[in-house]
């Protein structure tokens, strides 16, 4: 096999991948776009509504004891 055959194999091969990523990607925006309709359709793209302050999950925490607890830390610390 000469350098000019295997110059023209190698760009033949150059192309085919190349080629092949292309239309991969082709077909992934296309499932995308298939996917972005189906989700808009079932109604799956609204958003939750948001938790009010007086039902959130987390305990009312006093910053004022916060403060206190870091003040006596950086008190003991010294």
């Amino acid at each position: 096999m000469t350098i000019a055959e295997m110059l023209n194999q190698s760009i033949i091969l150059t192309l085919l991948g190349m080629g092949v990523v292309f239309s991969f990607l082709i077909i992934l925006i296309g499932f995308m776009h298939l996917l972005r309709i189906c989700v808009h359709a079932a109604g799956l793209d609204k958003e939750a509504p948001k938790a009010d302050a007086t039902t959130s999950a987390a305990p009312a925490v006093d910053q004022k004891a916060i403060v206190a607890a870091i003040a006596t830390a950086l008190h003991e610390k010294n």
